[in-house]
């Protein structure tokens, strides 16, 4: 038997971290509280959060991997707007926040340095976390911030 109240307050504890999470996982194109609207949706129509061991872990996963899913479709459609845009050298930035660097990684590499260097997780703990070894999170942070020091080092050169 469902107990909302339960429900309630395990969702009330859980929404900032997660709001966070997936404005940091997610497209530039997605809402961050849409993306988590439809991963509690989805969560919720096959599991009840106080069923379940870790709910915010849970939460965090289906998150991660809906903002992939985002990602691959908002990239096929920019991809295709570019090929038919004229082209557009005089372009400002779109981004013009720090925040805009991150685009230059994928979802799982957000995700892992967002949860070891904002939320101070053990590579350990976001192994679990996000159904990977401690070895693959670890890979992922040192992937992605090669990938952003890469992409910074870029843009100063050409500034």
């Amino acid at each position: 038997m469902t107990d909302p109240v339960q429900e309630s307050r395990i969702f009330k504890e859980c929404y900032p971290a997660l709001r966070r999470f997936a404005a940091v996982v997610g497209p530039d194109e997605c809402d961050p509280d849409d993306l988590l609207q439809e991963a509690v949706y989805r969560v919720l129509r096959r599991h009840r959060l106080d069923e379940l061991d870790h709910p915010m872990a849970y939460l965090r996963r289906t998150v991660l991997n809906l903002a992939s899913d985002e990602r691959r479709r908002f990239g096929v459609a920019r991809r295709a707007l570019r090929r038919l845009a004229p082209d557009r050298r005089d372009r400002t930035d779109e981004y013009p926040s720090d925040l805009g660097d991150l685009e230059h990684l994928s979802p799982a590499e957000r995700a892992v340095l967002y949860l070891s260097e904002v939320d101070g997780y053990r590579f350990a703990e976001i192994g679990r976390m996000l159904g990977c070894s401690e070895a693959a999170a670890r890979k992922r942070a040192m992937n992605g911030r090669r990938r952003l020091y890469a992409a910074l080092t870029e843009e100063v050169s050409r500034g």
